[in-house]
């Protein structure tokens, strides 16, 4: 596995969960307090949900995860601050599948 897919894992990871609060904010601000409006708020937020998912299913796939923890890693993405707590986990598993793999070479010309 490449440090790459976990980098774009970890991006999105954090990028949703902000959004995420934001939209509980502003949904919030809403219905509790008639204030606002949440269309472009929760626009925003379908969209790098659904680069979420692909980013980590990725990770997932390419990890070799059972299918249980790829739908935690999945639904961290849907519940408010869950995202903080999951991805270090996630990210610290990951790290030791790519050192282990170590560094791709290419084969020299002789």
């Amino acid at each position: 596995m490449k440090q790459s897919v976990l980098t774009r894992y970890r991006v999105m990871a954090y990028v949703t969960a902000v959004w995420l609060l934001v939209f509980t904010g502003a949904i919030v601000l809403k219905y509790a307090f008639e204030i606002g409006d949440t269309m472009l708020i929760s626009q925003i937020h379908g969209v790098l949900f659904i680069i979420y998912v692909i980013f980590a299913f990725d990770l997932g796939t390419k990890a070799k995860w059972p299918f249980g923890k790829l739908l935690w890693v999945l639904a961290a993405g849907c519940i408010p601050v869950a995202s903080f707590f999951v991805e270090p986990k996630v990210t610290r598993e990951a790290k030791l599948l790519v050192k282990e793999q170590g560094p791709v070479t290419s084969p020299s010309k002789a």
